[in-house]
């Protein structure tokens, strides 16, 4: 099968579409012929090796496993044992290690059925982006009706998902993006929308119930200038590929020193793939109550441009890889 490969880090030139053997899945796994993928930052930190630490993890000369991708839609070609309840032929979406490929192995707890309404292009954006927005929202932010959100950097992959999710949960939704994003931002239902280039939301004398910030590029206590008293603010991901271990370390420790000094809570975010979430997402989609934004759609042999473009920090929505 053809698959993306890297074997020494680096930028996305390292990566080459190669022929390699065709994976069988272990217990409780089943294998996936891929239709469709999608990239996320979480993939240039794999690709880059950084933060630094994580090649503790990953490998420190080079990667252990030298294939990228996890976002994942196709159809089940095989099933491990003690995989239920997916047989052969089943559409499924969700998280596989390796999805840019023909095939791929998935953990059958990672996985979710896609329904028939949905593309499989659009199943692909949800994994990764649609789980951290969901359980960001819902699940740290603990976002009731009539509560107001502010999201910097919604219009980016987990940003639109935020948006969406959090107005169908009751919420008074504002966006924080660039001249050339506000009005895909109101298309997908921000009650309001900051231009950065025109205005500073920590300026504003506005206070919000949950900082939703996918940026990082404001400090600590710009954002909580932001957030009620009783508000919660929530750091995940921003910076670019540069971004150094101390850099993400420093933030991390002032944010732990601070949470013990206000009534401002500052939970962390871990995204949890698991089945549940992905029906939830599987059926707002569905609904038509969420819809993914796809900014561009590249081929397999086009891996290099498509993760460059998320590298570039200008991405609106979802980057998807069409494979089959």
């Amino acid at each position: 099968m053809q698959a993306i490969v890297y074997h020494r880090y680096g930028s996305p030139d390292v990566l080459e579409l190669q022929e390699i053997p065709k994976p069988t899945p272990a217990e409780g796994q089943v294998l996936i012929r891929v239709h469709a993928a999608s990239v996320n930052p979480y993939d240039w930190h794999f690709l880059r090796g950084t933060p630094s630490f994580m090649r503790l993890f990953i490998g420190m000369r080079r990667p252990k496993f030298p294939r990228l991708g996890s976002d994942v839609a196709g159809v089940v070609e095989a099933v491990g044992d003690k995989a239920a309840p997916f047989k052969p032929g089943d559409a499924v979406f969700g998280a596989a290690k390796g999805s840019f490929a023909e095939y791929a192995c998935a953990a059958a707890s990672q996985l979710a059925v896609k329904p028939q309404e949905i593309s499989f292009e659009q199943a692909a954006c949800l994994p990764v982006a649609g789980i951290t927005a969901l359980q960001g929202v819902r699940d740290k932010g603990k976002v009731q009706t009539g509560q107001t959100v502010l999201i910097n950097g919604a219009a980016g992959g987990v940003g639109t998902f935020a948006v969406q999710i959090a107005k169908s949960l009751g919420a008074r939704v504002t966006g924080v993006c660039s001249t050339r994003n506000v009005e895909l931002l109101r298309s997908i239902g921000a009650d309001e929308v900051i231009d950065y280039t025109r205005e500073d939301f920590a300026r504003s004398a506005q206070r919000y119930d949950l900082l939703f910030d996918l940026v990082g590029n404001r400090s600590l206590a710009d954002c909580l200038r932001a957030v009620q008293p009783q508000g919660t603010y929530i750091s995940c991901g921003g910076g670019g590929p540069d971004r150094s271990t101390m850099d993400l370390l420093a933030g991390m420790l002032q944010n732990a020193v601070r949470s013990c000094f206000t009534s401002q809570k500052m939970p962390g975010l871990l995204a949890k793939i698991n089945r549940q979430d992905l029906a939830i997402l599987a059926d707002l989609v569905q609904r038509g109550t969420v819809i993914p934004v796809v900014d561009r759609i590249y081929s397999l042999g086009e891996i290099v441009e498509a993760v460059r473009h998320v590298e570039s920090g200008h991405v609106r929505g979802k980057v998807v890889i069409a494979v089959a």
